[in-house]
């Protein structure tokens, strides 16, 4: 059988090539037979690595002659893969995260630096017996970033929006391992008939408060796609906070709603179930690879009021004045996602958010004109960045005085995230859900 710290080391050495962390997983545990508490370490061991970059860099830069950027490459993701199980996994014994670790330098070229791999990780153990071994500078942005592992830059976006406490409680909880939740299928199931087949096929899952069609699972539950009413269409795998942004758009039975950039469609599919699959949706998204995804999910819920529209919802010139609703789901930097794509804080930097937002002003812009006197369009994005939210919203209100900022009414599902000024705002270490922005926007009628 294949050793997880091995296919960990594989995956980790495809990362650092420029594959994505789930991609580099996901291609590693097809090609093995590991067993389930293998397959649970393995992974682990990659999102964990990749998440606690900085901080695991910190600590070999203390703890060896040469800096971590100067270590051979190989080496310098085997020390991550020990430090990480000493510093982070209380599960595994220290002598056999040093061990292994030790055997996994040996096994992929460095027999000649076993010794330095066992001396680095002893040499934690024996100052962790005294104190913490990672030193932290005192500047606040440049302490946050070494202790939680995250680029300055997103710690002074978080600072200056949100302020220590706040930001810091962020930090820890996008380094928590995310929890699934589940969309139910109204016109295919009830919430109760799904939870029922769930605890009978003993996978726990639980209610979410203030979503009527969301359940989180409680416990493991093995592959997806194997568990009961994935076939029949039943229920979905999607974020609450995803779900909300649906609600909030509240689409009615027979309307025009048109999804600005739906693959691969969670979004999509919700809104067709929301209007029991009556009226048109078109679904646009420039890339056709991810619509594929869309195509099948809509077949697996058995929807018929979707039609997909491939390309850039920028310059797709035939919807003027048709829509009664709009949904933006912006490309944007991520932030609010951060625990479930490990490598998403180092891919993104200040400059691909200037780009992004170039992008976000640009398709709501040009979404607006599609829709009719007195309808609706929602912006949102899952990120926690002023600059790709508010200020793309007051930019825009500012250039298209017929627009206004609806605020949620009183009975509304968008209450408990409402902010005065009338967007909505999903804090997750406050909500325990995707960080998300939200805003309700409706053109005067004439």
């Amino acid at each position: 059988m294949d050793n997880p710290r091995q296919l960990a080391f594989i995956a980790l050495r495809w990362v650092q090539r420029g594959a994505y962390a789930d991609v580099a997983l996901d291609r590693v545990l097809r090609q093995t037979d590991l067993s389930s508490v293998d397959r649970r370490l393995a992974t682990e061991l990659v999102y964990g690595s990749v998440r606690r970059q900085r901080s695991l860099d910190a600590l070999i830069d203390q703890l060896a002659k040469k800096k971590a950027q100067q270590q051979p490459p190989d080496l310098r993701i085997i020390l991550h893969l020990g430090l990480y199980q000493l510093r982070y996994l209380d599960h595994i014994p220290d002598a056999a995260a040093v061990n292994s670790t030790v055997e996994l330098a040996k096994k992929n070229g460095f027999s000649g630096l076993a010794n330095f791999v066992n001396g680095l990780l002893r040499q934690y153990l024996r100052l962790a017996t005294r104190e913490d071994p990672l030193k932290l500078p005192a500047h606040s942005v440049e302490r946050l970033g070494i202790l939680h592992s995250y680029p300055d830059w997103i710690i002074e976006v978080w600072l200056k929006q949100f302020g220590y406490k706040e930001t810091e409680q962020l930090c820890a909880w996008f380094n928590q391992p995310p929890a699934i939740d589940l969309r139910i299928n109204p016109l295919r199931a009830s919430v109760e008939k799904v939870a029922t087949a769930l605890q009978e096929a003993e996978v726990g899952v639980t209610r979410v408060a203030n979503l009527p069609q969301a359940l989180r699972f409680t416990t493991s539950t093995g592959a997806i796609e194997k568990l009961p009413g994935f076939d029949a269409g039943w229920w979905t795998v999607q974020d609450s906070s995803a779900q909300l942004v649906s609600h909030i758009l509240d689409p009615q039975p027979g309307e025009v709603v048109i999804d600005a950039c739906a693959a691969p469609g969670g979004k999509t599919t919700h809104i067709a179930e929301l209007m029991q699959d009556t009226g048109t949706i078109w679904a646009c998204d420039r890339t056709v690879s991810r619509l594929k995804k869309l195509q099948q999910n809509i077949a697996r819920l058995q929807l018929k009021s979707i039609q997909i529209c491939p390309g850039d919802s920028r310059n797709l010139p035939h919807f003027v004045n048709i829509a009664d609703r709009v949904l933006l789901d912006a490309p944007c930097s991520g932030l609010g996602t951060l625990h479930r794509h490990a490598d998403a804080r180092w891919r993104q930097t200040p400059e691909t958010v200037k780009e992004l937002t170039v992008l976000q002003t640009e398709l709501l812009t040009h979404v607006s004109t599609w829709i009719k006197p007195g309808g609706v369009l929602v912006y949102a994005t899952c990120t926690l960045n002023s600059e790709e939210n508010e200020a793309i919203v007051q930019a825009f209100l500012t250039q298209h005085p017929c627009w206004r900022i609806e605020h949620p009414a009183a009975n509304s599902i968008g209450v408990p995230y409402a902010t005065s000024s009338g967007w909505m705002q999903v804090l997750p270490h406050h909500q325990s859900m995707d960080g998300f922005f939200i805003v309700r926007l409706q053109k005067e009628s004439q």
